[in-house]
């Protein structure tokens, strides 16, 4: 037996001078393929002096009366069949002319930069507020350890100094060479105008040693190392690893902060010295090709140019700087939600912050050393 199919009815529908509209005309009715299209043309062809009937229609929402609005001109026709609730539908979009999206869009506030900078001073505060608390508990953490050294996690310390330090020596070792080669070119240029090209080893000297080597190398490794403790930290939230180790009783500051903290504070050190030998050597290469000055009288000269307290200036600068950027970088990897959104936002975020971090403390430093006259 076959079966009969019934034909669907049609939304628009003309008989004679009138023009029907009949079933749901709602935002779910319209989302069909080719829906808006067949309603816009079937609309348009009904005529301006033509009668209309909406009392057919069920249901009608903001979007399907804009469909009709538009066939009508933005206007209400003399003619026109309508509810009461049909009728308030176009009274608001003729209150309104510019269509729904102009009548909900929000008006324009002249202090929303003004919110928008205590916002972000809030979250600043919120920020500064919890990795404070971070470093108060990491310093009980270290102090405890000190008292039980059976305790000491030296594997995850080990670990974190190979993957922080030993694999950054590469990328370390190429950008200080070519920094020692830029800045040494540069200055040679400057400093031939005066005849003082043997003053080429102290300013590459200091200004490597106390400056330039610490926060180059603490850039790389907020760059390389930070991220990746962000995004591990932040793995481990997605795949809720850092719940079942609350659950458990395992604390995130000893097993996973205090590590990697240690880590940092011993490898960017270590970081700083090679940064400094590497970028020392290519001032020594480019002073040569430049003017003419043998390395073994630039390394002869070196030990003069440079003195013990810059060594140990940039020795601090580079612990100070590997205990921050290792705070920040698991503060901000904790505070990752579990979805992947969130951790590329904490990830870029803290890249970001941790840089910026160590030029601003490098500053302090600065303005620290030169008020003690060092």
């Amino acid at each position: 037996m076959s079966r009969i199919s019934i034909p669907p009815v049609q939304p628009v529908r003309r008989d004679g001078g009138v023009c029907y509209l009949t079933g749901e005309w709602t935002v779910m009715a319209l989302e069909e393929a080719g829906a808006v299209t067949y309603r816009r043309q079937a609309l348009s062809s009904g005529g301006h002096d033509m009668s209309w009937d909406l009392l057919g229609v069920t249901r009608l929402d903001t979007v399907g009366a804009h469909l009709i609005w538009q066939a009508w001109g933005g206007k209400l026709p003399a003619r026109a069949r309508l509810s009461d609730r049909q009728r308030l539908v176009f009274q608001a979009l003729a209150d309104h002319p510019g269509g729904v999206r102009e009548a909900l869009r929000p008006r324009a506030d002249r202090l929303e930069w003004l919110r928008g900078l205590g916002d972000m001073w809030g979250l600043a505060a919120e920020n500064g507020r919890a990795m404070l608390a971070m470093f108060g508990q990491l310093v009980l953490d270290f102090l405890g350890l000190l008292t039980r050294r059976w305790r000491v996690p030296w594997k995850p310390i080990s670990a974190q100094i190979y993957h922080t330090g030993a694999q950054a020596l590469g990328i370390t070792a190429l950008v200080g060479f070519l920094i020692g080669v830029v800045l040494s070119y540069l200055s040679a240029q400057q400093l031939r105008m005066f005849g003082a090209d043997r003053f080429v080893v102290q300013l590459l000297g200091v200004s490597i040693v106390r400056e330039l080597g610490p926060v180059l190398a603490a850039i790389l490794v907020a760059g390389r190392s930070g991220s990746a403790i962000t995004a591990e930290l932040g793995v481990m939230r997605v795949t809720q690893e850092l719940d079942a180790m609350q659950v458990m009783g395992i604390s995130h500051s000893r097993r996973l902060i205090l590590p990697r903290a240690v880590a940092l504070s011993i490898s960017m050190p270590l970081l700083v010295l090679w940064t400094d030998a590497l970028a020392l050597l290519g001032g020594a290469l480019a002073a040569k090709a430049q003017l003419g000055l043998s390395v073994a009288w630039f390394l002869r000269t070196l030990p003069d140019a440079i003195t013990l307290t810059n060594y140990n200036i940039g020795l601090l600068k580079g612990v100070t700087f590997g205990a921050l950027i290792a705070l920040i970088s698991c503060h901000f990897g904790l505070r990752i939600k579990a979805n992947t959104d969130s951790l590329g936002r904490g990830t870029t975020t803290s890249v970001v912050t941790s840089i910026t971090g160590v030029i601003l403390v490098d500053a302090l430093y600065a303005i620290l050393f030169s008020s003690v006259g060092l």
